[in-house]
């Protein structure tokens, strides 16, 4: 082997060693350009608990495996697939020779379940974990999984410029953390500041040009999306003569086009590449000295209340930035310009969030399934998956039949499981081979899951045209993916005919079948959500689709990917999907209950016929619905009932449990307990009775607490003129509003709660004005009481006023004429 060029990491290469002979992990933080990629693997080889055994390298993406691949292999004078191979979904370069290996992280995730023992691998080194792909995060907590209960001999190696080094470290039960300091070349960081309505492509072309021409070297440009790029390209079209190309660079084009990118610009020319974030980490574009920085970059969301996956384009991280701008040092002193104020890069996020937060989790759960774990709090996540996501996941899968209730892998489950597709395709590959379809359900899930395959366009019927025609490499690939996993499946031989995409996708989408309602282009889906397709767009004019995949926040989704269908399509394939029922609804308009017979899929309904109103449960149950559109100030409590709540409510706010919890929220998620049993002959908000109210409301009380309630909350305090008035527990505390003269002769202050708790009293003259609030009314008629007798006998000369209220007599008269 030819021996390795010094790099920056190379003063740490020794160390490396001598940890991993010691500890069968370590976390390696180096910065940009240093060289970890390439010299660690290399170096790796030599190491004697190596034996015979491979080293596999994980790269976030495709291009920087390729490109990590061809590095080590050009280092030591070989080709790519000898000594030095690469492995990925459409592309394979490994032969009998290969010790290191470098594979997607996905891949790698399908190695370790596969064989979990990871037969014959020294050593996984995870580069760029900083980028916390969901697939890395899972990846690496099976191999620790594996480390600790299968290969103590297993060495894991966590490498990244930008690293939570002290998380990862913990993770790896505080393995050794090994820093190289070293960059190759010094960068110069500089903020050019985006003018306020000045759009980032009109920013880029500013910069570029002005880069250009006051600077040497080729630029790389980072921008958020394809989107972005194209319209920079246009702007920048013209602009320079032909010894400057401009070229893009993103996951939709082509390999012989990604590596056209980062191919050096011929001698005397130069090249500005314009880049997402594909160009961040692991790849060096020789001959770029400069980077200009967007600062944005567009992450994928899934929101687990609509099952959808949108993209965002947010602010990039500090550590994405820190990235970016090491591009610019690779290979010679560089420029990063960065489009923001300097400023604000104190406000970016350290990094950039872990995609298990907010990504679509049933391939993970299927995996975990596979793995024989349940709970995946049981394996060592960074960050553990939200539960809420996983409830999701957990119904989706039951729904496809891969899970059982409860949560292992049935038959089906294997089948879809052993595909490499997402869940839902590969349950739709599934159910076509039972059918004899498998070739082209196959065909349609890796055009939707490889970007750029057939086009863009949201018709799947023309993509899926353009896709059989496309004669192009990555086209070729595949198909020949297609045909692997369709000869996986097996199953009947098909009649021959092609099938349609639509009748296939409703197997993946069920809940994404839609009906044209509200005019061109807008549809309601069988999950309840609207979506829209744009009204220029063939299918805009569909009577029913199948969305295989949208964007956008609930209320205003946009398609992005749909095939045509009927209803008879639909009645054939999912026989069981179409339901006629009978139904209890909360009209809204009318605030009643109604009843109709529905023929439905799911919240599209097809026909209906008005019914009788209902009574009973059922009645019962939509007018609950209806409490829960228009909140608990819709119903009509009466006074007396309003205040029983209150005086519950008075109960568990100063006492706490058994007392139950009637503010609105907690009576609105206790309907089903107080409500529902006791208005089944309301048949409308006007027809809800105050009694029902009152012992639904005391429902919830235990039965040995309801005689208390009378005693520790009275509705009354009888005052010592006999008079009884009302306490009001709407309040941080119970008030009584009650004229003073009512309580001349009472010596102690008024108390409820077997005298614990004393009343808050609203002291109120003859005119029903408040005079004074005290909850001490000995101390109010020694003390205050003189300064208000003085005030109010000259207000009220008609009404007593005594030197010594504690020793008069109430009353609620005047005093008699002549006194």
């Amino acid at each position: 082997m030819r021996a390795l060029p010094s790099l920056p990491v190379s003063e740490v290469l020794p160390a490396l060693a001598e940890t991993l002979d010691k500890s069968r992990s370590v976390v390696l933080s180096a910065p940009p350009g240093a060289g970890k990629t390439t010299l660690v693997p290399l170096f790796l080889l030599d190491q004697p608990w190596r034996g015979d055994g491979r080293i596999v390298l994980l790269e976030p993406r495709r291009l920087a495996a390729r490109a990590a691949a061809g590095r080590m292999a050009e280092l030591i004078g070989e080709r790519v697939g000898e000594t030095v191979g690469y492995r990925m979904r459409l592309d394979n370069r490994i032969s009998a020779k290969t010790r290191i290996e470098v594979v997607t992280e996905g891949v790698f995730t399908r190695m370790i379940l596969d064989d979990p023992e990871l037969a014959g691998v020294s050593a996984v080194l995870f580069d760029e974990f900083h980028e916390r792909s969901l697939d890395a995060d899972f990846g690496l907590a099976l191999a620790l999984d594996v480390q600790s209960a299968l290969r103590d001999d297993l060495r894991l190696v966590v490498m990244s410029a930008t690293l939570d080094v002290e998380r990862v470290a913990n993770l790896l039960g505080d393995a050794p953390v090994l820093k190289s300091e070293g960059r190759s070349f010094p960068i110069d960081i500089r903020y050019e500041t985006r003018s306020t309505g000045e759009s980032v492509e009109d920013a880029m072309v500013r910069t570029i040009a002005e880069t250009h021409r006051l600077e040497e070297g080729s630029i790389l440009a980072f921008l958020p999306g394809q989107a972005e790029i194209t319209r920079t390209a246009e702007r920048l079209r013209g602009r320079f003569d032909e010894t400057t190309m401009v070229v893009p660079l993103y996951g939709n084009l082509g390999q012989r086009e990604q590596d056209a990118a980062i191919r050096p610009a011929p001698k005397g020319t130069r090249k500005i590449v314009l880049a997402t974030s594909i160009a961040e980490t692991s790849i060096t574009i020789d001959g770029v000295r400069i980077v200009v920085d967007s600062g944005l970059q567009r992450l994928p969301v899934f929101e687990a209340t609509t099952g959808i996956t949108r993209l965002e384009t947010v602010r990039v991280s500090k550590a994405s930035a820190d990235q970016r701008a090491g591009r610019a040092g690779r290979t010679e002193p560089g420029i990063a310009i960065r489009l923001w104020h300097a400023g604000q890069t104190a406000a970016l996020a350290d990094f950039t969030p872990p995609q298990i937060l907010a990504s679509d989790l049933s391939g993970l759960l299927l995996d975990l399934a596979h793995w024989g774990v349940a709970d995946p709090s049981s394996l060592a996540f960074i960050d553990p998956p939200p539960e809420t996501t996983l409830n999701e996941a957990r119904n989706l899968l039951v729904e496809l039949g891969a899970i059982d209730a409860k949560g292992a892998l049935t038959p089906r489950g294997r089948k879809i499981r052993d595909l490499a597709l997402p869940v839902r395709l590969a349950a739709m590959a599934v159910s076509a081979a039972e059918q004899g379809q498998a070739a082209e359900a196959c065909l349609i899930a890796v055009m939707l899951t490889e970007q750029g395959l057939g086009g863009n366009g949201v018709d799947i019927e023309e993509r899926l045209r353009r896709f059989r025609s496309d004669r192009g490499e990555r086209a070729e690939a595949g198909r020949g993916l297609a045909r692997r996993m369709a000869a996986e499946l097996g199953g009947p031989k098909g009649s021959g005919e092609r099938p349609l995409p639509g009748p296939l996708l409703m197997h993946a989408f069920p809940d994404r079948i839609a009906l044209q309602r509200g005019g061109r282009g807008r549809f309601v889906m069988a999950n309840g959500r609207g979506a829209e397709v744009p009204e220029t767009e063939r299918l805009a004019a569909a009577g029913m689709l199948v969305i295989a995949d949208l964007t956008g926040r609930a209320g205003a989704q946009r398609v992005l990917a749909a095939a045509e269908i009927t209803r008879a399509d639909v009645e054939a394939h999912m026989p069981d999907a179409i339901v006629s029922e009978e139904q209890s609804f909360f009209d809204r308009a009318s605030r009643q209950v109604r009843a109709r017979r529905v023929t439905r899929l799911g919240a599209i309904i097809f026909e209906e016929k008005p019914l009788p109103r209902p009574v009973g449960e059922a009645a019962a149950r939509a007018l609950a619905d209806g409490v829960r559109q228009l909140g608990l100030a819709a119903v009509p409590f009466p006074k007396e009932v309003a205040q029983l709540r209150e005086r519950i409510g008075f109960l568990h706010r100063s006492i706490g449990e058994p007392w139950p919890d009637v503010s609105d929220a907690a009576l609105i998620s206790r309907l089903d307990e107080w409500f529902v049993p006791f208005q089944g002959e309301a048949g409308g908000f006007g027809g809800i009775q105050g009694r029902d109210l009152a012992e639904g409301l005391m429902s919830l009380v235990l039965y040995e607490l309801q005689r208390d309630l009378a005693r520790l909350a009275p509705t009354h305090f009888e005052a010592p003129t006999g008079q009884r008035h009302p306490i009001h527990y709407d309040g941080d505390e119970p008030l009584l509003s009650i004229r003073v003269q009512e309580l001349f002769g009472l010596k102690t202050h008024p108390t409820i709660g077997d005298g614990r708790l004393p009343l808050l009293l609203e002291l109120i003259s003859p005119g029903h004005r408040p005079i004074q609030t005290t909850r001490d009314l000995p101390g109010f008629w020694s003390g205050s009481w003189k300064d208000v007798r003085a005030d109010m006998r000259g207000r009220y000369p008609k009404h007593p006023w005594p030197d010594d209220p504690a020793n008069a007599m109430p009353t609620t008269r005047a005093k008699p004429r002549g006194t």
